[in-house]
């Protein structure tokens, strides 16, 4: 469920430059039964939502300066839950990172070709060759993907099994 919502709102921002609400609270609600279907400890818990909160007060922060959409950020801190507030968060974090790094390259080298390309007759979303601002759902998503294999639910749900 954690990477089908991530996809989820990844298209969604790619199509509409908007995150639906619903994505974010549907990952922090479904974050708390995963976390008993694997036994993760009242501690692990709490530090995971700590984990949630920081980020989202560093995102906060970004939101306020007008340098972080609000969706990105609440996806972001929601996401942030599933990796705890351990290593596996700062590996989120930087895999984030460099994504958006080459999202956004990528995106300014399209819109620097934007007519070439729409010429040819590919159809691009308006996100991809005219909007002000970047998709950045689609960082989030692939920065939580390929971090996946560190979260601790995931390391619990293989000890369970």
């Amino acid at each position: 469920m954690f990477q089908a919502a991530l996809c989820a709102a990844a298209v969604s921002d790619l199509m509409t430059m908007k995150i639906p609400n619903w994505i974010s609270v549907l990952l922090v609600l479904l974050f708390f039964p995963a976390c008993w279907i694997v036994g993760m400890s009242l501690p692990e818990v709490g530090l995971s939502i700590m984990a949630g909160l920081a980020v989202f007060a560093l995102c906060f922060g970004l939101f306020a300066a007008n340098v972080m959409g609000g969706g990105d950020a609440k996806l972001l801190s929601a996401a942030a839950l599933w990796f705890g507030y351990n290593i596996s968060l700062i590996s989120f974090m930087v895999t984030v990172a460099f994504a958006g790094g080459i999202l956004t390259l990528a995106i300014l080298v399209l819109r620097a070709n934007a007519t070439t390309v729409m010429a040819i007759g590919l159809r691009l979303p308006h996100s991809l060759v005219s909007a002000k601002k970047i998709p950045y759902a689609i960082a989030i998503a692939a920065g939580g993907i390929l971090s996946w294999p560190e979260a601790p639910l995931l390391r619990l749900a293989s000890l369970a099994h």
